[in-house]
């Protein structure tokens, strides 16, 4: 491989880390603004469990510096989460240059619903399923037991939901993608519609607690948002690249 050859790769490896530079600076801002109020962002994460404990019961602290850590972790957790559309535009702005003109119309779209359906997976799990799932359990506790839950392993609780709704979310991006690249149809996923209901359920088997309230409120949306993606992918189909079409360099 010659110079020239190695030219172009160069080129995009320099963008490429300028764009994750970009990333981490707008975490670590978005991190230095809301550290003051850690404690105030955990309290009101932690809110819906502690609406749902007994009179008495508190959250506790097992370990030396989890009173401090564990906040921390949270508010850097929360910087990632809002710093969602600058990541989003970070990545648009790298591969951009090498689609076609249809294709970033077509593309764009999809980032913003994508941030926007991320966000409403968030907040889903937040004011729908945390309330049920944290009654359900306090409501379930075997008589004699007090409910203490650690700071640490709570944030761990919810971080994995909080996840999982929002990537959940993500449903109709994936199938709009699919349809759009050639891989499937949206006329051969109606034919598998029985399928998609029960892999629904499965997949929410394993991404929430192990209760029938919190896997049935990730299930049913997960599959309403199928057939969101599938109606949405009409509109996609027969517009991906053509093979006669070069890609343009300007935004």
């Amino acid at each position: 491989m010659d110079v020239e050859d190695t030219q172009p790769l160069i080129s995009h490896l320099i963008e490429l880390r300028k764009r994750l530079l970009n990333c981490i600076i707008a975490v670590v801002v978005i991190f230095f603004c809301l550290l003051y109020f850690s404690n105030d962002i955990y309290h009101l994460v932690a809110s819906p469990l502690i609406r749902q404990l007994p009179h008495g019961a508190s959250m506790i602290a097992t370990g030396v510096a989890s009173p401090f850590l564990t906040p921390i972790k949270l508010t850097v957790v929360v910087s990632v989460f809002l710093a969602v559309p600058i990541i989003l535009y970070q990545i648009w702005a790298f591969v951009a240059p090498a689609l076609y003109r249809h294709e970033r119309q077509l593309i764009m779209p999809l980032l913003f619903s994508s941030t926007l359906l991320f966000y409403i997976g968030v907040s889903f799990a937040y004011f729908v399923v945390f309330p049920i799932a944290f009654g359900f359990f306090s409501k379930t506790a075997p008589q004699g037991v007090m409910i203490a839950t650690d700071i640490s392993n709570y944030l761990d609780f919810v971080m994995t939901l909080f996840m999982a709704f929002g990537v959940s979310f993500e449903v109709p991006i994936a199938i709009v993608l699919l349809c759009w690249s050639g891989v499937t149809s949206p006329e051969d996923l109606k034919k598998k519609r029985p399928y998609i209901l029960v892999g629904a359920f499965v997949v929410a088997m394993f991404l929430t607690p192990p209760d029938v309230f919190s896997q049935t409120l990730l299930a049913i949306p997960m599959y309403m948002l199928f057939e969101i993606g599938v109606f949405f992918s009409r509109f996609y189909v027969g517009k991906n690249r053509r093979k006669d079409e070069e890609p343009e360099s300007e935004l």
